[in-house]
């Protein structure tokens, strides 16, 4: 076996990066653990400026290439892409698991199917895509009436994306699918933490046919690779997942190009439980917020709870969370694995312990567990000013607090710098439709939760980004918009 490649339950993958269709080694490499047992999964190369400018040099060379594709063509082979994800699912899905330690059963049910669909979604969506064509017929001088606006999605160019580590392939296909489809070609950078699926992708693409360069995958982590990423002049779009300070940096280095960038960072996310919602689901949605060991962006980490229903809310929630099962996240009875990082792990803990010396009392939970494994807790007798209501913990922590009236409660819920998403439980349509018209976020979720329709926007306010992606918004951000305006007349001299 070539000393390049490392086998995680049972399936090689290559670590080094992927430039211009080619495996390129680096002299240097960092150590990819895994989060389950603590086992060494393999030495990953690391990028530095040197592979960074060659990984955009063969985006930039490919490009016109790939732009010039028809998108019939381009549909096509993202359309492969996807066949050959789902070919590939079940090793997909145990090295996932074994590289960030989210639910086995869970990547082989929903998320790499999801990566499949995201090709497959943004294929269709680009045939669908229909330039816009209107006529001037009033406003200006009436010399202006009577012209032609045509309106089209010319690609932008080299795209740099940087993924994060709590849903490595799926977040990444959110990315890759739309920029590919627009006819941009990209530089994907993982998250070091888990980096493996990436690569995988990678050898799934050139399968299909992606020509080389249009898709290169580099490794690493540090200022190092992502400021000679971001900085790059040759780089004309920089989507990003990930935390605020990271953001303000990657907006920092880019500002000098003025490279437009579309940021999707952190979220300390409302669910508000009226007096009047069906308390199962309401129990069944906060529960929910465990998933993936609370390690998601979107989960509503504080529950806000009409006083008539807090304390029968409060007791069916604990009678449901006792009975979750954490554990290896390989087995299919486990509810909840572990957290990615020894690092992570610490920075939970740290807030838990700070909270409770604060005055919090934790109802469950409220401490490690064995190995990178951290209970499933929540807190109440919080203060909405604390740090633990206040600031995304990305742990399996959740914040209970009470509200008197509707108007409370969206003070209580609007009430930090976040705005990414909300989550509202009630049985009266006209609350839902009120409340949901106050509360800063992104995406509002009604008696549901995690529903996303790859149609529709998703993006943060406030601290909690710039931009939004899906559907047509996502060809509004990976393309240069253009209008090309044409008089009615001046064709006579034609010929």
């Amino acid at each position: 076996m070539s000393a390049h490649l490392t086998t995680v339950a049972g399936v090689n993958v290559d670590t080094r990066h992927w430039i211009g269709g080619e495996r390129v080694a680096s002299a240097e490499t960092f150590t990819d653990v895994s989060p389950v047992d603590g086992s060494t999964l393999g030495e990953i190369s690391r990028a530095t400026g040197r592979e960074a400018a060659a990984a955009v040099a063969a985006a930039k060379a490919a490009f016109p290439g790939w732009a010039a594709t028809p998108r019939a063509e381009r549909a096509r082979i993202l359309r492969a892409v996807a066949d050959g994800v789902e070919k590939r699912l079940e090793e997909l899905a145990v090295v996932e698991t074994a590289d960030n330690g989210a639910l086995l059963r869970s990547h082989r049910r929903g998320v790499i199917p999801r990566v499949a669909h995201n090709f497959r979604f943004f294929a269709d969506w680009l045939l669908e895509l229909e330039h816009q064509d209107f006529t001037t017929h009033r406003g200006g001088s009436a010399a202006d009436r009577g012209h032609t606006n045509h309106v089209s999605w010319d690609p932008a160019g080299p795209c740099v994306l940087i993924t994060p580590w709590n849903a490595p392939l799926m977040l990444a296909t959110w990315k890759v699918a739309p920029a590919l489809a627009a006819g941009n070609t990209v530089v994907l950078k993982p998250a070091e933490w888990s980096p493996l699926t990436a690569s995988l992708l990678a050898d799934i693409a050139a399968e299909a046919g992606l020509p080389a360069g249009v898709l290169n995958v580099v490794q690493g982590y540090g200022s190092e690779i992502g400021d000679a990423l971001t900085s790059h002049p040759d780089v004309r779009r920089i989507s990003f997942t990930g935390s605020v300070p990271t953001a303000r940096h990657i907006a920092a280095s880019a500002a000098a190009n003025l490279t437009p960038l579309s940021l999707e960072l952190g979220g300390k996310s409302p669910l508000l439980v009226f007096a009047d919602a069906d308390l199962g689901l309401a129990v069944d949605l906060a529960v929910e917020q465990y998933d993936n060991a609370g390690q998601v962006c979107l989960a509503a980490t504080r529950i806000l709870v009409e006083e008539p229903v807090a304390e029968e809310f409060t007791r069916r929630f604990v009678e449901k969370a006792s009975r979750l099962i954490q554990g290896d996240p390989r087995d299919e009875a486990t509810d909840i694995g572990p957290t990615i990082h020894p690092r992570q792990l610490e920075k939970i803990d740290g807030f838990v312990r700070r909270a409770l010396a604060s005055g919090a009392r934790a109802v469950i939970g409220g401490h490690r567990g064995e190995g990178q494994y951290y209970a499933p807790t929540l807190l109440t007798g919080v203060a909405q000013d604390s740090e633990i209501v206040q600031e995304e913990v990305f742990g399996p922590v959740l914040t209970l607090q009470t509200f008197a009236d509707e108007d409370e409660a969206v003070r209580l819920a609007n009430d930090t710098r976040f705005g990414l998403a909300a989550t509202v439980a009630t049985g009266d349509p006209g609350r839902a439709e009120r409340v949901a018209a106050q509360l800063v976020a992104g995406t509002v979720w009604v008696n549901c939760f995690f529903v996303r329709d790859l149609r529709a926007p998703f993006g943060g306010s406030r601290d909690s980004g710039v931009g939004r992606e899906g559907g047509t918004w996502s060809f509004d951000f990976y393309c240069d918009i253009k209008n090309t305006v044409t008089a009615p007349k001046g064709w006579e001299n034609h010929g």
